[in-house]
C-alpha cells in the first residue's frame, strides 16, 4: 500500500531496475535531453566504419526527427520502429562518407539484451507546451528501448481509482504532449498498486473499451502492480511486446495492442510448431474457439507471423470453407502485414501450387 504517489513511484522504478531496466534514472529530462540521449545511444551502437566513423552533428539528428515529425501517427511510427534502420545523409565534413547516405540500427525485435539494445527509465519527463493554452508538465514514467520513448507510464497511490490515470492519460495526449520525441510512444500504461490497464497510443480519440487488463496464463486478471510490472513491464517482454506484440493496422490506420490471451495463444501455437516434429507421421492438430470480437482473426494472423520470422515454416497457408470468408480474411491479414505482398491469395490450385513451390 502507498500513501503517497511519490513512493510508489520509487518502489516501481527499484523493481524495474532489477527487471534489465538500467539502474541510472533519467531525471526531469527534458524533450531536448531525451533527443540528446537518443543521439548519444545511436553514435555508440552505429560505431561502425560503414556507418558512424565520426559522431553524428545536431543537424544529421534533426533528419531523423523531420522523419519522426513527418510520419505523425503511432500506426506510421510503429513501422520506422519495426523498420530496424533509418537513413540519413552525412552532413559532418569530418565523416568520410560526407554527402553520402547511412543507414542506422534504431531497433531490432531480435536484439533482446544482446549488446546493441538499451533500456532505461525516465522518470518525470517534462512536455514542451505545444500551444499557450496548456503549460508545461511533467508525466510519471516513460521506459526508453535504445533511447525511443515506447511506454509511458501514469500512477496513482492507493486507493484512487485506475480512472484518474486514464484520464490523466487522456488530458496529456487531447493536449498534444505526445508529439515530438514523445510521438514515439507506443503503449499506455495506467497503474495503481491494486490495479493497471494498458492501451496503445492510438494517434486518434483514445477509447476506454480497449483499455485492457494483463492476466496470466489461465486468464486470471494481475491486479498487484508489482506482478504486472514484472509480468509485463521486465525485459524481455516488453522488448517482444514493441517488436511482436503491437500491430498496424492500416484498414484505419490505428496501432493497436493484443490482449493477455491473444499473446499467450500466439506463444503458445508458435512453440508449439517449432518443437513438432513434422516427420513423425504423427502430428496433431488444434483449435481457436473464442466469441465473436475477441480477435480470433487477429490472433492466427500473428501466430503466421511469428512462426515465420522464427524460420519454422516457408509459408503458411490459410485454408477457408468459403469464399466471401476469404475475401474478408485476405483484406485483414493484409491490413495486418508490414507490406500486402506478404500475403497473397491463391484463386485456384494451380496458382497455389506455383507459389507452394517458388
Amino acid at each position: 500500500m502507498f500513501n503517497k504517489e511519490a513512493d510508489f513511484e520509487n518502489a516501481l522504478i527499484a523493481l524495474l531496475a532489477t527487471k534489465s531496466w538500467e539502474k541510472e534514472v533519467l531525471r526531469h529530462p527534458t524533450e531536448e535531453d531525451l533527443i540528446a540521449n537518443w543521439q548519444a545511444h545511436l553514435n555508440k551502437t552505429n560505431q561502425h566504419i560503414d556507418k558512424l566513423d565520426v559522431p553524428l552533428i545536431r543537424s544529421e539528428m534533426n533528419q531523423i526527427l523531420e522523419q519522426v515529425q513527418a510520419l505523425k501517427t503511432p500506426y506510421a511510427l510503429n513501422g520506422f520502429i519495426n523498420g530496424k534502420t533509418v537513413a540519413i545523409k552525412r552532413e559532418n565534413e569530418a565523416s568520410r562518407h560526407f554527402g553520402k547516405e547511412v543507414s542506422l540500427d534504431i531497433f531490432d525485435r531480435e536484439e533482446i539484451s544482446a549488446g546493441k539494445s538499451r533500456y532505461q527509465i525516465a522518470q518525470q519527463p517534462r512536455f514542451s507546451p505545444r500551444s499557450d493554452l496548456y503549460p508545461k508538465q511533467r508525466g510519471d514514467l516513460m521506459l526508453l528501448i535504445n533511447g525511443m520513448p515506447m511506454f509511458h507510464i501514469e500512477l496513482k497511490r492507493s486507493g484512487v481509482p485506475i480512472s484518474q490515470a486514464t484520464n490523466q492519460i487522456e488530458r496529456y495526449h487531447k493536449a498534444g504532449a505526445f508529439s515530438g520525441i514523445f510521438s514515439l510512444v507506443q503503449v499506455f500504461v495506467a497503474m495503481t498498486p491494486e490495479e493497471c490497464r494498458y492501451f496503445a497510443n492510438t494517434g486518434g480519440p483514445l477509447n476506454p473499451a480497449f483499455y485492457f487488463r494483463w492476466a496470466d496464463f489461465n486468464n486470471v486478471y494481475m491486479n498487484d502492480w508489482d506482478k504486472v510490472a514484472t509480468h509485463f513491464l521486465s525485459i524481455p517482454m516488453a522488448h517482444q511486446f514493441i517488436g511482436d506484440y503491437t500491430i498496424a493496422d492500416a484498414k484505419d490506420e490505428q496501432l493497436k495492442v493484443l490482449r493477455s490471451y491473444q499473446y499467450y495463444a500466439v506463444n503458445k501455437i508458435a512453440d508449439t510448431v517449432a518443437k513438432t516434429d513434422w516427420t513423425s507421421g504423427n502430428q496433431r492438430g488444434g483449435y481457436i474457439w473464442h466469441t465473436t470480437g475477441s480477435g480470433k482473426t487477429m490472433s492466427s494472423f500473428k501466430s503466421a507471423q511469428l512462426i515465420s520470422r522464427r524460420k519454422d515454416a516457408d509459408k503458411v497457408i490459410f485454408l477457408l470453407d468459403r469464399i466471401e470468408l476469404g475475401k474478408q480474411s485476405l483484406e485483414e491479414y493484409q491490413n495486418f502485414a508490414d507490406s500486402k505482398d506478404d500475403v497473397q491469395a491463391t484463386e485456384n490450385t494451380a496458382i497455389l501450387l506455383a507459389k507452394l513451390k517458388s
